[in-house]
């Protein structure tokens, strides 16, 4: 993933999100986005819809998101949804993890590297599961000496 383009990356964050429920996916203009990347519905039941915004940020892993980034997300969401999620290829620093649970504000979710991973696997999107097998050498010992 972190070898997409950052646009690539962006397709590929809400096509996730749409096998994950989410509905009216679009991204955004690119250069004309305010800080936010896509934009969808969270449709609870037929009374209860949220209106999120998504930022996709793929980074290389080395160093963290920081708070401010987290911040600058959530200034950008003002008033305009009722939560974000924060998707990346790299990982949060403590600070930008408080700063998105911060009482008071609309809630961001964050998704590092390690919970992408495991939400493409449990959808299987892009992937094919292998089964593999390891032998129990004890199981044929009884069959070596016949």
């Amino acid at each position: 993933m972190r070898s997409l383009s950052s646009r690539g990356f962006e397709e590929l964050c809400l096509l996730l999100l749409r096998e994950n429920g989410f509905e009216n996916l679009k991204l955004t203009s690119r250069g004309r986005d305010n800080g936010i990347d896509g934009i969808s519905t969270l449709r609870i039941n037929p009374f209860v819809s949220f209106k999120v915004l998504i930022q996709c940020k793929r980074y290389n892993g080395k160093n963290p998101i920081k708070r401010e980034q987290v911040g600058d997300f959530r200034n950008a969401m003002m008033g305009r949804a009722d939560k974000g999620i924060f998707i990346t290829t790299g990982y949060f620093s403590a600070q930008a993890d408080n700063e998105a649970n911060r009482d008071g504000v609309p809630p961001i979710e964050l998704v590092d590297c390690e919970r992408l991973i495991e939400m493409f696997e449990k959808s299987e999107l892009g992937l094919k599961p292998i089964t593999t097998y390891e032998i129990e050498p004890q199981f044929f010992e009884k069959y070596m000496e016949s």
